[in-house]
């Protein structure tokens, strides 16, 4: 059945200009709807046209206008513009100025849906437990559409959507700063400084994360972490119900840990939802997205559910990932820590001291919190990469570091670094890639660097 909504949009675009910007994987199920729906569509990207993939040049023969390489935004008019989720709203001025309808695949994705929305954002955490939430809602008998910025867009499926479904969506702060619409229920996992080399400060990133729930109405709900000074603060803007996570405190409405045990508040006192030995991901990180997720799913899915999941569930790509065990030592892939709060949690994880490889593009994040949990946590560090040198230096200016604890081994070559690790490793020990930083600086994103690093273990 035909999205009502969506037509309409898809009628009025017909007779106008659009600009798709970003011609990524996410963006490009986009431009085939546009293009099946005869709309007239060019295609912006900085990448030069030769090292366009085939996909890429396929739409050409569709219907798609090409503008390309480093330049592709000079001298570009459009009635409508889909901004690709990375980019700052305000390099689109000029064309906001000129008239342009500036939007997203998201934005309209939230026009248009038919079933509750539940959106999830943070610094950290934001994939697991979006897909925590699906996979709890999947167990619960819902049929449940997953998407955003966990790599899938969803507006090119949303006419096999029905009302009774769940859609289930991961917004960065980029996709959030433009929304004027929230999800019915948003999570906030925490907020930590990141992604400060696009926007302008952290009160910028900071105001972003708060649209996931700035225009819900009084009978929807947000989730938030009661351990996280700022998104605690969240809920005195809040303008419907509020919901909290802890394992630090008992929350007056939410889910908390207590003794090894999660429970959620109810009307009665203190339910038991799970043992948190029944959670077969490792990691205390894990464990308070589970008291997200399960915060989320409050009304909808049952506690029995909850457990399944649980038990079974064993994880996502590039989070903490067992890639292989050779010769007794064990090579964890947690290419998605593009932050140091994330690769903390990761080094929290361990009961024993790691072998780390960390570095990588610089987002322009402070890393001094990095350098005491390294010196707590890690038992060789190997630096590489932009920001090799600022991690170095953190540990360096750590209370607790003595020379050699860690020894810390510098190396320019990703790969020479993975080889590194591994020759220096003896059966026993965790040999773990959490970057504390992005991929740019050498790989496209981090499921690319997570990739290769696997493929770089699994040939040893």
């Amino acid at each position: 059945m035909a999205n009502a909504i969506l037509e309409a949009h898809l009628a009025r675009w017909r007779g106008q200009n659009i600009a798709v910007l970003g011609l990524g994987v996410s963006n490009r199920p986009l431009v085939k709807l546009l293009l099946a729906a005869g709309c007239q569509v060019t295609g912006c990207d900085r990448t030069p046209r030769e090292r366009l993939d085939s996909d890429v040049l396929a739409l050409e023969g569709q219907g798609l206008t090409l503008r390309t390489g480093p330049d592709y935004l000079d001298g570009l008019t459009a009635d409508v513009v889909f901004r690709t989720p990375g980019m700052h709203p305000a390099i689109l001025a000029p064309l906001r100025q000129a008239g342009a309808e500036i939007t997203s695949e998201m934005e309209i994705f939230f026009q248009c849906c038919p079933c509750p929305i539940i959106a999830v954002t943070g610094s950290d955490g934001k994939t697991t437990t979006a897909t925590l939430i699906a996979e709890i809602l999947k167990a619960a008998g819902y049929r449940v559409h997953l998407g955003g910025n966990i790599g899938k867009p969803l507006l090119p499926e949303i006419d096999a959507m029905r009302p009774e479904d769940r859609a289930v969506v991961e917004l960065s702060s980029f996709q959030l700063m433009d929304m004027d619409r929230s999800a019915h229920t948003a999570v906030v996992t925490n907020v930590a400084p990141n992604h400060l080399d696009v926007h302008r400060d952290m009160a910028e990133y900071v105001a972003a994360k708060k649209n996931v729930f700035a225009h819900q109405g009084s009978g929807d709900l947000v989730v938030l972490n009661l351990d996280n000074a700022i998104t605690r603060d969240f809920a005195r803007e809040a303008p419907g119900q509020v919901s909290f996570f802890s394992r630090q405190a008992v929350p007056e409405r939410g889910v908390y840990l207590q003794n090894g045990i999660i429970y959620r508040t109810g009307p009665s006192g203190p339910v038991q939802v799970l043992e948190q030995g029944d959670i077969r991901l490792p990691g205390m990180h894990n464990v308070e997205n589970y008291l997200a997720a399960i915060a989320a799913v409050a009304g909808q899915a049952p506690d029995e559910a909850i457990v399944q999941v649980a038990r079974n569930f064993g994880g996502v790509e590039h989070r903490i990932e067992l890639v292989r065990e050779k010769d007794g030592v064990r090579y964890y892939n947690d290419s998605i820590a593009s932050s140091p709060s994330r690769t903390i949690a990761g080094l929290r994880s361990f009961p024993e001291k790691v072998i780390l490889i960390a570095g990588g593009y610089d987002k322009h994040i402070p890393y001094d919190v990095l350098g005491p949990e390294i010196c707590r946590h890690v038992k060789r560090l190997i630096v590489t990469g932009a920001t090799g040198e600022k991690i170095r230096q953190a540990v360096l200016a750590a209370p607790a570091y003595r020379p050699g604890c860690p020894e810390i081994i510098s190396i320019a070559d990703f790969d020479q670094a993975v080889h590194t690790a591994a020759e220096g490793a003896v059966a026993g020990d965790v040999v773990l890639l959490s970057p504390a930083s992005a991929a740019f600086d050498r790989f496209a994103n981090f499921t690319v660097r997570g990739r290769h690093f696997k493929e770089l273990i699994q040939n040893l």
